[in-house]
């Protein structure tokens, strides 16, 4: 299964619900298709870089958040056409990060010996 990590721009709330919501439903989606999710990431509301249209409504402000999951290739489609279609996304993107745990996880770097002289 390939590894993807999801970012997304959600429209900001007053209350924490909406996105909380947003962030359950989209981890449930993944891990009821077999899926598994690694990481869930809020890197809190900031003001977008210019004005972004989304369902018919200007945003000027967004919650930024991330979540790396592990899942199948058309696990990954339908989740990205589900976002898309949620009026409360501005925008949301998919990377995929790797294929392989080689891919993944890079290899340790190789220590020098210190023998105490120079």
């Amino acid at each position: 299964m390939p590894f993807y990590e999801l970012l997304c721009i959600s429209s900001h709330f007053q209350d924490y619900k909406h996105i909380k919501d947003l962030v359950t439903v989209t981890a449930q989606h993944v891990m009821n298709h077999g899926g598994v999710v690694r990481k869930v990431t809020s890197m809190g509301t900031r003001v977008l870089p210019q004005r972004m249209r989304s369902h018919q409504q200007w945003n000027t402000s967004g919650d930024y958040w991330s979540m790396h999951f592990d899942s199948s290739p058309k696990v990954m489609q339908a989740l990205g056409a589900r976002m898309r279609q949620d009026p409360r996304v501005i925008k949301v993107n998919t990377i995929k990060l790797g294929e392989k745990l080689e891919d993944i996880v890079k290899p340790r770097e190789k220590t020098i010996s210190y023998n105490g002289s120079i």
